[in-house]
Parts: C-alpha cells; structure tokens; sequence
C-alpha cells in the first residue's frame, strides 16, 4: 500500500473546535456517524472527558479512518525498566535534590525505551496526580506506535527536534516549544537531529488549560492563538507493525498489522497541540516587590479544589526587572506545593552555577529553597537604579499540590548531584550579635 502524509501545516487556537480532511469529502457534512463514511472510511469518536461534561469543557472528536481502533492483536506485558507509575511506596526525603543532565544513550533508543522515570504522585486509576520522566533517545520509532491511556503527556524538549507523527496530524516541535499529546492519542516519534533530550509531564489528573487571568484582564500569559493544532494527515500502510500502550501504570504491546495513524479526517477540539515558549507575554512588576510566580503559569489541570491545581506547568523566560528596593531573582522560599524545575536554554537567574540545561532539581513540600550564595551575593550588591535585563534563557517547573515522590533510580544515579545542599553553605548570619 502506498503511503500518504497530506495536509500539513497547523490550525490555532486552544481548546476550539476544529474540522480538517486531507482527502476531499471525507468529512460527513450535517452528521457525526453516517450509514455509509465517504471513501468507505469508518466513523469512531475518541473522547477525553466523560459525556456528560458540560459543553465548556467537553472534549472528543470525531475522526474517519481507514481501519477502527480496535482492529490490533492481544496485548501483552512488555517491558521497559526505567518507567514507573507505582508513586505511593517507601520513604521521601526532604532533602534538596538536583540531577545533572541524563545522559544520552549509546546503542540505538528510540523515544519509548529512552523513558526514564524521576518521580511523581497519585495515580492513574484515581485520575490525579502525576509522573515525571525525562527522554533521552538516539533513534526513530521504527514499525512501533504508542498510546498512553494513563494520561496526557505535557512534552519539554531540551535538545534536539521531535516530528511527532499522530492520528490527527503530524507536529514538530524544537526546544523552547513544547507538545501536549492527549490520552490515547496513537503517535510514534521521529528524531530530524539523530538525537533528542528532555522533559515530560504525565498529567494523570484533569485536562490541562490556559489559566483565567483575573485582574490581568484579557490579555496576557500565554494567548490562545498561539496554540497550534495539526491539519489532518495519514498513512496507508500495511505490514508488521508493534502497537505500546500503557495502561494502570504498565506497559503493554500488541502486533498490529497496519499504521494505527490512517485518521483521513477529523472534527473536534480533542487533539494534540504545540506552543511556543517564546510567545509568551510574560507580566512583571513595575514598581516593588515581586508579584507571587503564578504570573508565569502556562497551562495547568485543575483539582477538586477551587484555587489549587493537580498541575501547573510554568516557565521563567527573557523579561526585564525593574523593581526598585528590592532583591530581584527568586526570594527564599517554602510553600506547600512541590517543585520540580528544569532549564532547557541558557542559565537560571536564581542559580550560579550547576543547574545547566538538561539538569533538573526536585523541592517538595515545606523545603526551604532560594538562590544560592553566590547569586545572593551579587543581587544584594547589584545597582537597582537600572533594569536588569535577563536574556538567553528558557527554565521551567512542574508544580504539583502532591508530594512528588522520587523512584530509586532518580535517587541512586550517578547523574544526580550529591552535594547540592552545599550551594547555600556560603549563607551566612550576618545580625549583629549582642
């Protein structure tokens, strides 16, 4: 069979309702599931909210492929080591964590088996919480595709392109943009550079959305425009091919004899999208004192608690400080939430040094955390009657109202920095004793 990827290009918007066919009259007009699909196509409904949600924040679409879903072999327990969902056992530390970048791999690893697990909270079946991995791979998916039933993947590249090739349309993504890819979404993953890092977030909990703004008014964060979503396109493949899902916390796989990723068109507002980091219009102060970092909030998943989230995804971009009278990086700090913080590009602004892009560190509840000495040093000396400028840079965090639990293997690697604590050794009391 031949093979057809049509219809590139994106459509923006977060959260609308999209139509997109890459063959001419492939989408029903005036009904959802007619007797008879043009092309002879069958019509299947992929939804990711219950049914009765309300029309606001209902999520589903209808897509017409070549082939249902369901049309695959036995799944079977498949494998992976480094990937964890089982977050409710054993002893946390409150200690201060940090973790060099995961090296990358050297045998051929495409994007499934480059997982690898650093921590996370809740669970699958109960619909809340979530995981932490990171990805390091040197290989395209090859004859594998991949769902998770698990929960949304919220992806960060650090380096290197991904082309996500999906049942709704194909998305690239470079670092400083990011991907959320949502449950049981099919995919595989191709590498245009030969090798790629960097970040995922497994939202367990409910769909992630743009934050309301409040007394910001009707602009600022990041815009709904800017979000976008892919155009229909499609394989026509036959072969022998691998279907990864994974469900309750496992891995399963199936032989599957077809590209699950033959979706000729499709109408909804439940599909992957992208955003680019670097368009977000980032709110400050302009006279003192720092507003609280919920200013840099991207996306987040709601709770069952008004005002707390399961999840917020925040980033630290270029932006300007101008506060006078006052100590501009990131204040000393312990909160109830949970932290843990990447840096994709450049350096971070609370950090002097040991936090590079690619690295990672982990503050959960009630640990005290801040700017190391060194960066204490230089703000409290620094000349506030002019603006600093912070540039070349792109940090994020994940930020969870639950523990975040590490697994052994993040606490045990040899990439993660064991004399962390050591950055705040230079703090000194400086009250002038009686």
């Amino acid at each position: 069979m031949s093979t057809s990827i049509a219809s590139r290009g994106y459509q923006t918007g977060f959260g609308n309702e999209f139509a997109s066919e890459a063959v001419p009259g492939a989408l029903p007009v005036g009904r959802n599931s007619p007797q008879r699909v043009a092309h002879g196509l069958y019509a299947e409904q992929l939804s990711g909210t219950a049914f009765t949600a309300p029309r606001g924040s209902n999520r589903r679409s209808w897509v017409y492929r070549i082939r249902p879903a369901v049309t695959h072999g036995e799944f079977t327990a498949y494998a992976q080591p480094h990937l964890h969902s089982d977050f409710a056992h054993g002893a946390v530390s409150p200690n201060q964590l940090r973790w060099n970048p995961l090296p990358l791999p050297t045998t051929p690893t495409d994007f499934i088996d480059g997982l690898y697990t650093m921590g996370g909270n809740g669970a699958p079946d109960a619909h809340h919480g979530v995981g932490i991995h990171l990805y390091a791979a040197n290989a395209d998916m090859q004859g594998r595709y991949f769902y998770n039933a698990d929960g949304e993947l919220l992806i960060v590249p650090e380096l290197g392109r991904l082309r996500l090739l999906t049942e709704l349309g194909v998305i690239e993504i470079e670092p400083q943009q990011i991907a959320v890819m949502p449950r049981g979404v099919r995919f595989r993953v191709e590498l245009p550079d030969g090798q790629a890092r960097g970040y995922i977030c497994e939202n367990f909990g409910a769909l992630l959305k743009l934050p309301d703004l409040g007394p910001i008014g009707s602009n600022g964060l990041a815009n709904p425009r800017d979000f976008e979503t892919p155009h229909a396109a499609f394989e026509d493949i036959d072969g022998a091919f691998e279907l990864i899902a994974k469900f309750g916390g496992q891995l399963w796989r199936a032989d599957i004899d077809h590209s699950p990723l033959d979706v000729v068109a499709w109408h909804g507002n439940y599909a992957p999208y992208r955003y680019d980091l670097r368009r977000f219009n980032t709110i400050g102060s302009i006279s003192h004192d720092h507003p609280d970092p919920s200013i840099f909030l991207v996306l987040h998943s709601p709770s069952d608690t008004p005002g707390t989230s399961n999840m917020d995804f925040a980033i630290f971009p270029p932006r300007w400080l101008v506060a006078q009278d006052t100590f501009r990086p990131p204040w000393f700090h312990r909160n109830i939430a949970s932290e843990f913080m990447g840096l994709i590009h450049g350096a971070y602004d609370a950090k002097a040094e040991g936090f590079v892009p690619g690295g990672a560190s982990l503050h959960n509840c009630m640990s005290g955390h801040g700017p190391d000495a060194a960066t204490f040093d230089k703000a409290s000396a620094a000349d506030l009657s002019r603006p600093d400028v912070i540039k070349d840079t792109m940090a994020f965090m994940f930020e969870t109202r639950g523990v975040i639990r590490p697994t052994a293997q993040a606490m045990d690697a040899a990439h993660r920095q064991r004399d962390y604590q050591h950055c705040w050794q230079g703090l000194k009391a400086n009250f002038p004793r009686q």
